[in-house]
């Protein structure tokens, strides 16, 4: 399963260390020469055309004033964080850096990151989930983000009766339900469906959060963001966690599926694929016309995806800052989006921008991408304790998944997070 732009949480043990060494990255100098010269490190090292769009919009800007000039590094996406918490630890974080889009509220909590208020109004232009926020400040924008969509063949739901959704109609939770009783009964599929479950991490709140918050629960109350009490483990989110259990007990879909959930549905193990637009590209090689890219369920309080993927702001200590942020308003043009865009095949976060990239143009054949993206996405709880959030919800889900009772396994999850909560000061 091709995840490589999906948003990927800093671990428990990174983010802790992030926080802990707050304290040592204020006041100090970031990377930028006496001369002008403005460092940007990137986790894109092993993605050659994501680095390469990035770098051609580095040597644009150098070529377009002689005021600054940006010098780009590069890591592989697994010592990334790392390099980002040493570099704090000894006071010298570059002056732009690209963000995992939940971790942004931390970094920004952290002293690491500076608002970028001055683009206020252009990232008003921007998907919402491509813009990273904290205390109602942007601190990051990125270029794309990706949409979770429900995959399946026209002929697969024709053969069986079952009702086409559409954005303005999304399938029922009745509907869904009975689609999946309907294919698991027809013995064509090992599976009625896949939702990814041998996937770990980042994936349980960005794929799974979305469902429970369509049921109306959520990861933590959102005002103060000081509790998951009520949201978490009250009766919304047990009614999810016990629907999500049932599917693997009336054998609908695996409690741990294969690890290439794209191939499965390819070779007809499964029915139904809960993926993301990332499987585009296969699936319609594979199938044409036939396959179908079908938004989310609507389990009572609307359809529901997640968003946010890698984004880009300034360190809080650059020493170059204003050259930081002529680099940052001069690299989220609509050209540029478009082209990091189509390097890396995702939607692009501006309208102007999705004009430009063949497929998503309006009518394109990725339109209905950024169609899920502009109506359905929610964005990760805008906490600073949000990794410990995520952890703690992956555990949880994970033995529902394996048969814990639902309220039982929810209200220990409630439990620790208000305790990280409150140890925390709910994060300032």
């Amino acid at each position: 399963m091709k995840k490589t732009t999906l948003t990927l949480a800093v671990s428990a043990v990174t983010a802790i260390a992030l926080v802990s060494l707050a304290g040592c990255s204020r006041g100090s100098s970031s990377a930028a020469g006496a001369d002008g010269e403005i460092t940007l490190w990137t986790h894109n090292a092993g993605n050659e055309d994501e680095l390469a769009s990035i770098e051609a919009i580095v040597d644009d800007f150098n070529a377009s004033q002689k005021e600054y000039t940006v010098k780009v590094q590069a890591f592989p996406q697994e010592s990334y964080n790392q390099s980002v918490t040493a570099a704090a630890a000894s006071g010298k974080l570059p002056c732009i850096l690209d963000i995992d889009g939940p971790n942004v509220p931390n970094w920004a909590w952290a002293g690491y990151l500076a608002p970028l208020t001055d683009l206020s109004d252009r990232l008003g232009e921007f998907l919402p989930s491509t813009v990273g926020m904290y205390e109602d400040e942007p601190y990051s924008y990125g270029y794309y983000d990706v949409a979770l969509t429900m995959v399946t063949l026209k002929s697969t739901l024709d053969a069986h009766g079952i009702r086409v959704p559409t954005v303005e109609s999304p399938w029922t939770a009745d509907e869904f339900d009975s689609a999946l009783a309907t294919l698991t009964a027809s013995g064509e599929f090992d599976y009625a469906a896949d939702f990814a479950t041998a996937s770990t991490g980042e994936w349980y709140p960005y794929a799974y959060s979305p469902l429970l918050q369509s049921f109306g629960g959520d990861l933590i109350e959102r005002e103060s963001y000081e509790t998951a009490d009520g949201v978490l483990n009250g009766p919304e989110a047990v009614e999810w966690a016990t629907w999500f259990r049932s599917l693997v007990t009336e054998g609908h879909i695996a409690g741990k599926s294969g690890t290439d959930q794209t191939a499965d549905f390819i070779n007809g193990k499964t029915g139904i694929m809960y993926a993301g637009s990332w499987a585009a590209a296969p699936v319609r090689e594979a199938f044409g016309e036939d396959a179908l890219f079908l938004p989310a369920v609507d389990f009572g309080d609307g359809p529901k995806i997640g968003g946010g993927s890698w984004q880009w702001g300034m360190s809080a200590t650059c020493g170059e800052s204003d050259g930081a942020q002529a680099y940052l308003e001069f690299a989220a043009q609509d050209e540029y989006v478009a082209a990091v865009s189509e390097a890396t095949r995702n939607i692009p976060a501006t309208d102007a921008a999705a004009a430009m990239v063949p497929g998503y143009e309006q009518g394109g054949e990725n339109d209905i991408f950024r169609q899920f993206a502009k109506t359905f996405a929610v964005v990760r709880p805008e906490t600073p304790g949000y990794p410990f959030i995520s952890s703690t919800f992956e555990e949880a889900t994970q033995n529902i998944l394996n048969g814990a009772d639902p309220q039982q396994a929810l209200d220990q999850a409630v439990k620790d997070i208000d305790a990280n909560q409150k140890q925390n000061d709910y994060n300032g």
